[in-house]
């Protein structure tokens, strides 16, 4: 019986899932060999930071709620934490102030409105969620069925074990001088890769002269980008390993950013 299945509710039950919201820890490491992708969060600093308001290490599982839309009932007395982008959390329909510790108590709603400007929120909860591990990590991989429950995004319904904290702990608060901002354009910097020569100097100024935008085919897998065309003297290649912000050229010369659960292997000249 999965855990979505137990009639005993403990910890947390998802109301509303939301657009896309996943289990996740920091990651799957160590495993490329049979396949499997590392996961994790895409936003690492604001995971790492919902964990620590919540007492946590940096490994705990914690969920990442993409755009917003999510909504959980607390069935235990324990401590929250929200962290990423901008949409509007409430618990029991009044508002609250994100990147903090709020104590939350059974029969609690919570709720998170929808993003305006960044796309990734964490929720994460004192001890953590309580998720059995796929190999070595609980992070979840739709593509691969692996890790959360049932290898898939949450559903209404489910039911997400937390251990209950009644004893008294700090309120923390990160400032807000240390809080991202989401808003405007950034600048990446990038080194060349070993095939850099399958692009031509007229090749190589456009990549890094030109601004792009990040296109709607993007998912956890890799961010697409749209701009000038881009194009390498490799028409075909061999397969090969791929590593986490890797740069891809497919054939339509649109720049691939590779990401958390990019695929193991891939066969597109990399700049």
């Amino acid at each position: 019986m999965s855990l979505a299945q137990n009639t005993i509710q403990t910890g947390f039950t998802v109301l509303q899932p939301g657009i896309l919201s996943l289990l996740q820890d920091a990651g799957r490491f160590g495993q490329h060999s049979i396949g499997l992708t590392n996961g994790g969060p895409l936003d690492r600093y604001s995971f790492n930071w919902a964990n620590r308001l919540c007492g946590n290490d940096e490994n705990t599982c914690a969920i990442e709620a993409s755009i917003g839309g999510l909504s959980l009932q607390a069935h235990t007395d324990t401590q929250i934490a929200i962290t990423g982008g901008d949409a509007r959390l409430t618990i029991n329909g009044k508002p609250a102030v994100p990147w903090q510790t709020h104590t939350v108590n059974s029969g609690d709603k919570i709720a998170l409105g929808f993003s305006q400007t960044a796309s990734r929120h964490y929720l994460a909860v004192r001890g953590g969620f309580q998720i059995e591990p796929m190999f070595g990590s609980c992070s979840t991989v739709a593509r691969e069925k692996l890790g959360g429950l049932n290898g898939s995004a949450l559903q209404a319904g489910d039911n997400l074990p937390c251990s209950s904290n009644t004893d008294t702990a700090p309120t923390l608060k990160l400032a807000e001088a240390m809080r991202p901002d989401y808003s405007g354009d950034i600048t990446l910097r990038v080194v060349l890769g070993y095939q850099q020569a399958s692009f031509d100097s007229i090749q190589k100024a456009r990549f890094f002269s030109n601004p792009f935008e990040i296109s709607d085919k993007c998912d956890r897998m890799g961010f697409r980008l749209t701009g000038s065309e881009i194009k390498s003297d490799i028409s075909g290649m061999l397969s090969e390993g791929i590593c986490y912000g890797a740069i891809q050229i497919p054939a339509d010369g649109q720049p691939i950013v590779l990401l958390n659960d990019r695929q193991t292997i891939g066969g597109y000249p990399k700049i």
